[in-house]
């Protein structure tokens, strides 16, 4: 009977962990809007999950371009300085019109997912060591462009940041169709299935013929565009550039959100509802902890207790 036990324990913990990471996300969204239903005055209210939403679709933008790094077994820690290369060069750039602005937005996060995909998949430097490069240098160009805050005026950018349609602002409208974008990119073609396999195995990628230089560049391209999107529409919603802090830290809760999501750091898998439901968890978190007059410090701590259980939740997991 002992021996019975002892051979069922484990079974039940690798249940446990299992069922842990892949539903383990949205038990703690559940729990959060339970616990805050009954904890938080006026949490149900209407315009509590239209703030709420709005806050946290920048986060989710970065987070699905982190989603796609990450699933090839890299990372970028590059997305929060290009956010503030985005907020400067539109600043610079809207005079001449918010779409000219938004086109030189894009080439600037090209370029610099260019250069990161070009350190990575040509000059083979670690990603984490190229995106570092590129996150110092980045937030110094974007200082350099635009030294200090500058408040917008224009009306394109402010229907950008705070108009709606049917109800719905343009910010959650726009988080959401490139959430299924990209979903669709990684589940349903071509490109998605060999960036799965680089990321489970580059040397196996590399034997079968598979383009992995083309499609690490592609990723880190695409990575930095979204977060030049998110760069963009937080300027719009602040109607300020603001490079000193807009982005600040973002590419740690893009991290998150992705490792929370169900998305193994040792790549070959991308779990996109996963990784939105990451960044809404981190957003509950942080705005519960707000609401009830918490310190900002608070919300690291939690923040830091749940990436090691999400870590410790995926031990094993490894790669498909």
């Amino acid at each position: 009977m002992a021996e019975a036990t002892l051979r069922t324990a484990p079974l039940d913990k690798a249940r446990v962990l299992q069922w842990l990471q892949t539903y383990g996300v949205y038990a703690g969204v559940a729990a959060l809007l339970v616990v805050n239903t009954v904890i938080t005055p006026h949490f149900l209210s209407a315009e509590n999950f239209r703030t709420q939403a709005v806050q946290v679709a920048p986060v989710i933008i970065v987070a699905l371009g982190m989603a796609l790094v990450i699933g090839t077994e890299g990372v970028d820690l590059s997305v929060g300085a290009v956010m503030a290369l985005a907020a400067s060069v539109t600043a610079l750039y809207l005079g001449y019109g918010l779409l000219p602005a938004l086109l030189v937005v894009a080439l600037f996060a090209a370029a610099v997912g260019l250069a990161n995909g070009a350190l990575v998949a040509l000059v083979g430097v670690q990603p984490i060591v190229a995106t570092l490069a590129l996150m110092v240098g980045g937030r110094g160009l974007a200082l350099v462009l635009l030294p200090q805050l500058e408040d917008l005026r224009n009306p394109s950018l402010a229907s950008l940041g705070s108009g709606d349609f049917l109800g719905i602002p343009y910010l959650i409208l726009i988080a959401a169709v490139l959430a299924v974008l990209v979903a669709f990119v990684v589940r349903r073609t071509t490109f998605g299935r060999q960036l799965l396999a680089i990321g489970d195995s580059r040397p196996a990628a590399q034997l079968a013929g598979l383009p992995v230089r083309r499609v690490l560049i592609v990723v880190y391209v695409v990575c930095a565009l979204l977060a030049a999107v998110a760069g963009v529409l937080a300027t719009a919603r602040l109607q300020a550039g603001d490079p000193t802090s807009l982005g600040n830290l973002m590419e740690l809760s893009a991290i998150t959100a992705v490792v929370v999501g169900g998305t193994p750091l040792t790549g070959g898998r991308v779990n996109i509802a996963g990784t939105v439901a990451g960044a809404v968890l981190i957003q509950l978190l942080t705005a519960t902890l707000i609401k009830h007059d918490l310190p900002p410090s608070w919300t690291q701590i939690a923040q830091a207790i749940v990436i090691v259980a999400a870590v410790y939740a995926a031990r094993g997991r490894g790669k498909r």
